[in-house]
């Protein structure tokens, strides 16, 4: 089984592998995927296919295939008295190199698939680093850092806001009338819109069931404006000018990375006492630009 450190030698120069098969295994949601995109990128080979979860898979645009880490089976490895599909051990035999960010802290997991071509990888950042998780997931691939993550939508830009005001937590979310408050002081100079996901209550909000729609509509706003969350780092991978609002979580790993992103932060790491005035001027900037 070949090193962690030692995966990405093979795409050392950045063009795929002729005649080597990699499977790309990343869990985790929406945020996690686009912040490891550089890496899974820099890993792809002549036939690549990516395992993730099933709202993320149109993200994963350069791959050969996408499949659900659900539909495959492969959350039945290692689990006392649940049998893998025959049809899932037949496929991870067919790869030449198995890169996985799943079941990294499943020892029973990993001994399940001691057979195939594994190397793991660790999920998460490790907390109080300050190393940016795109540049985390670059070293794991042993690839250059500072790239940015890119999703390709056409799109023509038009004159109008996007907000996104919820996160994966309540702690990161801004509060909704101060959004509300901050839509009112946009009014005058463009349109805003809003959007949500399924489970969020928002009535005016622009919903899309697929990823990939959601980011071709954003990839046409002036701005996108919202909190910590995974829908920023699409904005942001989209070509969108992001304004990202951090209250308890550390801009230095979670910042959306873009060629225009601004950050406002609550300097007590209370994202309720960001000031309404502070995220208009971080706007204000992109405006004008």
């Amino acid at each position: 089984m070949p090193a962690a450190e030692d995966v990405g030698s093979e795409a050392a120069s950045g063009h795929p592998e002729l005649s080597l098969r990699r499977l790309l295994i990343r869990p985790g949601a929406i945020g996690d995927f686009i912040v490891s995109l550089p890496a899974l990128e820099y890993l792809r080979a002549d036939y690549t296919e990516v395992w993730t979860s099933e709202a993320n898979l149109p993200l994963a645009q350069f791959a050969t295939r996408a499949d659900s880490i659900v539909a495959t089976g492969l959350d039945a490895l290692g689990v006392p008295d649940r049998p893998p599909p025959a049809r899932l051990l037949d496929r991870l035999a067919c790869f030449d190199s198995i890169v996985s960010w799943y079941g990294t802290g499943r020892p029973e997991f990993q001994e399940a698939v001691t057979a195939f071509s594994f190397s793991f990888h660790r999920a998460l950042p490790p907390e109080g680093e300050g190393m940016h998780a795109v540049d985390y997931y670059l070293s794991q691939a042993g690839a250059p850092l500072g790239a940015h993550p890119r999703l390709h939508f056409p799109a023509r830009r038009h004159d109008f806001a996007v907000i996104h005001p919820f996160s994966g937590s309540r702690r990161k979310n801004w509060p909704l009338d101060l959004f509300r408050e901050l839509a009112e002081g946009l009014s005058s100079e463009l349109e805003v819109r809003w959007t949500a996901g399924p489970e969020e209550e928002l009535p005016e909000a622009v919903r899309f069931t697929r990823l990939d729609d959601l980011g071709q509509w954003m990839a046409g706003a002036r701005i996108f404006i919202g909190n910590d969350s995974g829908i920023g780092h699409l904005a942001a991978a989209a070509g969108t000018p992001v304004v990202a609002l951090f209250g308890p979580t550390d801009p230095r790993v979670w910042t959306p990375r873009g060629e225009c992103v601004r950050v406002v932060r609550s300097p007590d790491g209370s994202i309720e006492s960001i000031p309404v005035k502070a995220v208009l001027e971080a706007v204000r900037v992109f405006l004008k630009s």
